[in-house]
């Protein structure tokens, strides 16, 4: 016999509220407080094989605190914030068995505050640890471990010590391996958002000439040139942030607009390093002091503009440039 649609409906609703049910992993037991994870689930959610979790059980004890017989076994909600916990440790150089034992009376909220985590002696071990973070594509320790070091230190310190060293580690990890590509465009994503929420928020002088920074021609990498930004704003300097792929009439439309103070031109790749873009700049006066940076102008040999080799540079530069 065929149903009518409310038949339907109706059965379906109370087939939905029955005391298991099955969705995406999850089974809810008769406490609807409870989630029950299978242990693909928890994996996934932790960024572990299935495998591991077994050893973690079989080893330390952290595994499924009930179990239904004839049923497979379930993790709870508060076993998942023990093993998140556990996780983090592992990640910030806490041997596993002494993370066990932290994870075993944890008993503090789901949202973990990481920034205990990640209170380390030295800069270098930092970079290991947000490598180990990263690596795992655990955002939440990589975001705090960047934020932790910058509300101690300027954009330009954290850039240099930092984050330049946790790329490069990556870098060098992905030509030995040829893996990890997918972990450089966590971190750049991190550090883009970071430094872009710097800019917004910095309170900039009302200056009459920004700096005009942008990277030219079809260049696509800004994340030095938003590093060099952010700082700037750090340090009350106004600026007229351009970002990537920049041609040549949107960046002479500006500077006739604005008449900023001083020019930075960013090139990572020789090819978008063309010095006649900084022959084509519109006469000013008074005239913009123009600089350039990346190793795309390694070659150049330029008139009318100054090559700044790194970020620290790059900011004195161009303080003095605007009277600062």
């Amino acid at each position: 016999m065929v149903q009518a649609p409310e038949e339907v409906l109706n059965r379906f609703e109370v087939e939905s509220s029955v005391t298991h049910r099955h969705d995406w992993g999850v089974t809810t037991s008769g406490d609807p407080t409870q989630a029950q994870l299978t242990v693909a689930a928890v994996a996934r959610r932790l960024g572990v094989a299935p495998g591991t979790l077994r050893t973690w059980d079989r080893r330390y004890g952290l595994g499924p605190t009930e179990h239904s017989h004839g049923h497979h076994r379930r993790y709870s909600e508060d076993d998942l914030k023990r093993l998140v916990f556990m996780r983090k440790l592992i990640i910030s150089g806490v041997p596993p068995h002494d993370a066990a034992e932290q994870a075993h009376s944890y008993s503090g909220p789901s949202t973990i505050d990481t920034s205990e985590l990640l209170a380390l002696a030295d800069e270098c071990e930092l970079v290991e640890q947000l490598h180990r973070a990263a690596s795992s594509l655990d955002i939440e320790l990589l975001e705090a471990g960047l934020l932790g070091h910058l509300a101690e230190h300027s954009v330009e310190e954290s850039w240099q010590s930092v984050m330049v060293p946790l790329l490069i580690r990556v870098g060098i990890e992905w030509e030995r391996s040829g893996e990890g590509i997918e972990v450089e465009h966590l971190i750049s994503s991190v550090i883009l958002r970071i430094f872009n929420a710097r800019i917004s928020t910095c309170e900039k002088k009302s200056s009459a000439r920004p700096v005009l920074i942008a990277s030219i021609g079809e260049e696509t990498h800004s994340l030095a040139i938003t590093a060099l930004a952010a700082a700037l704003a750090e340090r009350g300097i106004a600026i007229q942030f351009l970002g990537a792929r920049t041609p040549q009439g949107a960046i002479n439309e500006v500077v006739r607009k604005t008449a900023p103070a001083a020019i930075f031109l960013w090139a990572q790749l020789k090819k978008n390093a063309d010095e006649e873009i900084v022959a084509g700049l519109p006469a000013m006066r008074p005239k913009p002091v123009v600089f350039v940076g990346g190793p795309g102008w390694d070659a150049c040999e330029l008139q009318g503009a100054e090559r700044v080799e790194d970020l620290i540079a790059a900011c004195t530069h161009i303080e003095r440039a605007v009277g600062l």
